[in-house]
């Protein structure tokens, strides 16, 4: 019969969640010596065994070796509770910090920016894009379009961007050689124009219906951002493009 205040080698196991192996060895190395034997031998650790024991698994959950461990233990008057308390809040402070930066890295790719800003300026032409998509996401972030675009964009490779932007590059080319021709907005050629643009988001982004084109449409003119982008190309361009994605979506 063991007394009150000893535990068998297995009790200790299951209250400290360790197996009896692992006891054992530490028993073996001098890092936890069970301070008496049962009359037929058996190791009988002491309540300050298992106060020490908590202690070696602090260490351990520390990433402490065994061997630092053993020296820690024996430094003299040691406060070993405010030590642990200091190398937490440490590895706290150092979990955050990377929990904080895996988070920034998420959000990027759920706002669809996965290239590099070297990558972007290559592509664009500019390292603004995750910007631009910040202020499309406070515009439009509540809708189902947006969260599609997303979806899908976040899976996009730097090669998918560049054939996005050369097919974008070659539908605004269309429309603004339209224009210089003297093409009418709501001529067949300026609204197949029109057409490839509304499908060109369909295939890319999300399914843009001709009422949602529209919408978009009324940003080339009503956003100086858009406007300049466009009349860059041409003398006129937002107005051409807007006027010929309204007569599309009543054709």
């Amino acid at each position: 019969m063991t007394r009150m205040s000893e535990h068998t080698v297995g009790d200790l196991a299951r209250l400290a969640g360790v197996s009896v192996r692992t006891l054992h060895h530490y028993d073996e190395i001098g890092l936890l010596a069970p301070s008496g034997r049962s009359d037929a031998g058996y190791r009988l650790y002491s309540g300050e065994d298992l106060a020490r024991l908590r202690q070696i698994l602090f260490y351990r959950e520390l990433d402490f070796s065994l061997e630092a461990i053993a020296a820690v233990l024996e430094e003299p008057h040691d406060d070993h509770l405010r030590r642990q308390h200091r190398l937490l809040r440490g590895r706290r402070q150092r979990i955050d910090a990377l929990l904080e930066a895996i988070e920034r890295e998420m959000e990027a790719r759920a706002m669809g920016i996965s290239l590099t800003p070297e990558e972007q300026l290559e592509v664009f032409g500019t390292d603004q894009a995750e910007r631009w998509t910040e202020e499309a996401n406070q515009r439009w972030g509540d809708t189902d379009a947006w969260r599609e675009s997303q979806r899908r964009a976040a899976a996009y490779t730097k090669e998918d961007w560049t054939l996005i932007k050369r097919e974008g590059d070659g539908n605004l080319e269309a429309f603004a050689q339209a224009l210089r021709e003297g093409a009418p907005p709501d001529s067949p050629r300026a609204m197949d124009a029109a057409e490839a643009h509304r499908q060109h988001i369909c295939r890319w982004f999300y399914d843009c219906s001709t009422q949602m084109h529209t919408g978009l449409a009324a940003l080339y003119i009503s956003d100086e951002r858009f406007a300049r982008h466009y009349d860059q190309q041409a003398p006129g361009l937002a107005r051409y493009v807007h006027d010929a994605i309204q007569a599309n979506a009543r054709r």
